[in-house]
């Protein structure tokens, strides 16, 4: 089962790196949702997929017994699940305000500070 799990994580990597790398700011977002993703599902396999043992300290005992899924990568989900929605809803926002102020969402013609109509200033003196 954590090997299908490694090749589901190695494709959500691989998917979300060719997203994040084109020049289309929608594409770059589902990357990033992707990628977060993807490190929410390497951590939770880190921490094993058993279910047959619950991660309860049993009475008499100092430690987790032999076998049992790590509590720590769960909690650590949760908190990654609610950081990721906020940055993603905030990339969100600040993609569709810059589509709006420029009128494209091509990272290559989001150039304000090389206007394309105005004369290229002197190169030499």
């Amino acid at each position: 089962m954590e090997m299908l799990f490694s090749l589901l994580i190695g494709v959500f990597f691989s998917v979300a790196i060719y997203l994040m790398m084109s020049k289309y700011t929608v594409r770059i977002l589902l990357g990033i949702a992707i990628l977060g993703n993807a490190v929410n599902l390497l951590l939770f396999t880190s921490g094993r997929l058993t279910r047959e043992v619950p991660p309860i300290i049993g009475a008499g005992l100092d430690a987790l017994p032999a076998g049992t899924a790590n509590p720590l990568p769960q909690a650590l989900i949760l908190t990654a699940i609610v950081i990721s929605f906020s940055f993603f809803a905030f990339l969100l926002v600040l993609a569709y305000r810059a589509y709006q102020e420029l009128g494209t969402d091509n990272t290559d013609e989001m150039r304000l500070a090389e206007p394309g109509d105005e004369p290229l200033p002197p190169l030499g003196y």
